[in-house]
């Protein structure tokens, strides 16, 4: 059996899947991030692993992707978000054309090819407004969960909407709704439905092609997955159980794929020489 293990390094949580040639999951594990990237891929790996029932010295190769791909110590190789997510995405959902990630930081629109390639990318990442730190700071400020936010926004009846696109002066807005007596569930909405408008628009500009899929970890808050779907007026694949994970999963199987033709009739020395090359 070849085993492989894709690390995804990202600003709020690091992810990691392990999958077998037959594309089978063995193991997956998320945490935060937090300070210390190093630490975050090596716990959130052994984390897998341990589910798994394997060591270290089982897995062939290791892919890392994320703002933090570079610091994995134990890469193999090294990869955009943007490639692994794509992947990702089509393995999850065969029919994907369109591709929207919404992380911590900023937030993307992607075009892909029937083979998970990237053909064409938007994104906006000048502000925290149009991403998921943003809905952190409404919850806090709004003193609420961020697991509790999904459930309280689909409660709307008269969502407030947030039209300004710096994090700052979106604040103010909120904090100007709250001053007026505004329903919590209706400033929620509206502040999700703001990150729904500019996804939107991002999907517009590369030319929305079906089937559209969502990745990343803020498909699981269901008030930001109904916003979208109402801004878009359809449909879109989210997959519960990995979306978070697409990315780690998009980066293992092309590690397989990597492999695959790295090994030719020979086996692959796992060095540094051979990261830095990729």
């Amino acid at each position: 059996m070849t085993i492989t293990a894709g690390i995804d390094l990202g600003t709020s949580s690091t992810k990691a899947v392990l999958v077998n040639e037959r594309r089978e999951i063995l193991g997956k594990s998320i945490r935060r991030t937090g300070s210390n990237l190093e630490l975050a891929a090596e716990k959130t790996y052994q984390q897998a692993l341990a589910q798994a029932g394997i060591t270290a010295g089982d897995v062939d190769y290791v892919a890392s992707t994320g703002f933090g791909r570079s610091t994995v110590p134990f890469r193999d190789i090294q990869m955009t978000d943007l490639t692994a997510h794509g992947q990702g995405a089509r393995v999850l959902f065969p029919g994907t054309r369109s591709v929207m990630d919404i992380g911590a930081q900023s937030t993307r629109a992607m075009r892909i090819e029937p083979t998970g390639q990237v053909k064409l990318l938007r994104m906006n990442d000048k502000c925290a407004a149009g991403a998921g730190t943003f809905l952190v700071r409404v919850a806090k400020y709004l003193e609420l969960t961020v697991e509790d936010i999904g459930a309280l926004a689909l409660k709307s009846t008269q969502p407030q909407m947030i039209s300004s696109v710096c994090a700052v002066l979106a604040e103010s807005e909120i904090i100007n709704h709250v001053t007026a007596g505004k329903q919590l569930e209706d400033i929620l909405k509206g502040a999700m439905l703001s990150i729904a408008s500019r996804a939107q628009a991002l999907l517009k500009r590369i030319g929305l092609e079906q089937e559209v899929t969502l990745t990343g970890g803020i498909g699981l808050n269901a008030g930001m997955l109904q916003a979208l779907e109402e801004s878009m007026k359809q449909k879109i694949n989210y997959h519960a159980e990995l979306g978070a994970y697409t990315g780690a999963l998009g980066a293992a199987i092309l590690a397989q794929v990597r492999l695959r033709r790295l090994r030719g009739g020979a086996d692959v020395e796992r060095t540094s020489a051979l990261a830095a090359a990729a």
